[in-house]
């Protein structure tokens, strides 16, 4: 029987679907579809990545990054290239326009979380902060949370994939 309460459990759940569906109805996902936008978020947390790394950070199949990929470089948000390291790959960045575009974004985000926190009492936005960073260090111990990544952003090296 577990120790942490059904309550606890399902909160966190319950928390995270309402944020993610508030943030993506705030941000009109960078008018994008939803892959595109978190194909786009990637890239610019992480900088140019071979078309199979996009994919498998953001838990996505092939096809579906090789099509939301072609969509944004006929956007002009990304440009695909033959990888310098791997003639046999594809290596995707973002334009200028895609950095405008993913900044756009993180400014709309920014400020939707403005807007929830700015509704706490000082005190209350604290607690919320200390539990946010509390479960990020738990998240960044997470295996499931860290799957797929690529050293040094994981520990471990095992693959969960």
């Amino acid at each position: 029987m577990s120790a942490i309460p059904d309550q606890s459990r399902g909160l966190l759940r319950e928390v995270a679907r309402m944020y993610t569906r508030a943030q993506r109805v705030v941000a009109d996902c960078c008018r994008t579809t939803n892959t595109q936008c978190h194909l786009l978020t990637e890239l610019a947390r992480t900088g140019p990545l071979p078309l199979s790394e996009l994919g498998t950070r953001v838990s996505l199949e092939k096809s579906w990054v090789s099509r939301a990929v072609e969509a944004m470089v006929e956007r002009g948000l990304v440009t695909k290239e033959p990888n310098p390291l791997d003639a046999r790959s594809w290596l995707v960045t973002l334009t200028d326009e895609g950095v405008r575009t993913v900044d756009d974004l993180n400014q709309t985000l920014d400020a939707h979380a403005e807007q929830l926190l700015g509704s706490l009492s000082t005190r209350e936005r604290a607690a919320v902060e200390s539990s946010l960073l509390l479960l990020m260090k738990a998240l960044r111990e997470d295996t499931a949370a860290n799957c797929c990544l690529p050293p040094p952003e994981r520990k471990e090296t095992k693959s969960c994939c």
